[in-house]
């Protein structure tokens, strides 16, 4: 199976709870809609434990794009001082800096800002939409549309004629009429089924607000099933 998450957020505990919620094993794979790091406690941890997941497969989010600017920024300033740009980037993370090393540096600056599969698109925060409601080409998206549209969240907004977008970035409790903190899919169709497909949906909202509302969930592809763990 195939399960997306987005928004983990430093939340290390909780992500190892949600694995074994789901019971991933070595069969199984796991695609993340980015903001592994921050506002929790375990951002480095969690980037060594994802990036040694065979089976696991990212894409930057804004807070990973944030840290990014700020790693080239230090390199314009200090080009040939190695040791002095680790040690700021470590600094980055006042809790568990310590451990972060080149290698995961090079792993967050080498992940994609979107992952496009046969019937669906994972962004973190959203899209543009042409002048017919379909989604442009995420190749054609700058990095800023791709981490931090603030229109794409919004449930009035609808795509039409287009695989099913999956995205964070804004806790859907934010928009959700009763201010839960669940899941959110937009079917094409509002029909009652007792099984979906993701082609069912032309968008999906990830992030259950773990930092805010303290719960993690993800998304099964093959059969559309939700799962959730709370702090």
């Amino acid at each position: 199976m195939t399960y997306v998450v987005s928004d983990i957020h430093a939340e290390y505990g909780l992500f190892m709870r949600l694995l074994d919620e789901i019971k991933f094993s070595d069969g199984d794979a796991l695609i993340s809609c980015g903001d592994i790091i921050e506002k929790g406690r375990d951002s480095v941890r969690l980037l060594k434990f994802i990036k040694d997941m065979p089976n696991a497969r990212c894409i930057n989010g804004n807070h990973e794009y944030m840290f990014l600017k700020y790693y080239w920024s230090l390199m314009r300033e200090s080009p040939d001082n190695f040791g002095y740009v680790l040690k700021k980037l470590q600094d980055y993370f006042p809790d568990d800096g310590r451990l972060l090393d080149w290698e995961t540096v090079d792993w967050v600056e080498s992940l994609p800002f979107y992952i496009e599969e046969r019937d669906f698109l994972c962004v973190h925060a959203g899209i543009p939409l042409d002048e017919k409601g379909r989604t442009i080409p995420p190749e054609k998206a700058t990095r800023e549309q791709l981490v931090y549209d603030r229109n794409f969240k919004n449930p009035q907004l609808v795509v039409k004629d287009s695989k099913c977008v999956l995205f964070g970035h804004t806790p859907a409790s934010y928009v959700w009429p009763d201010g839960s903190a669940r899941i959110i899919a937009y079917p094409r169709e509002k029909i009652l089924k007792d099984s979906y497909k993701i082609t069912d949906f032309y968008k999906i909202h990830l992030d259950t607000g773990t930092w805010s509302d303290g719960v993690l969930g993800c998304l099964c592809i093959e059969n559309c099933r939700v799962y959730y763990v709370k702090k």
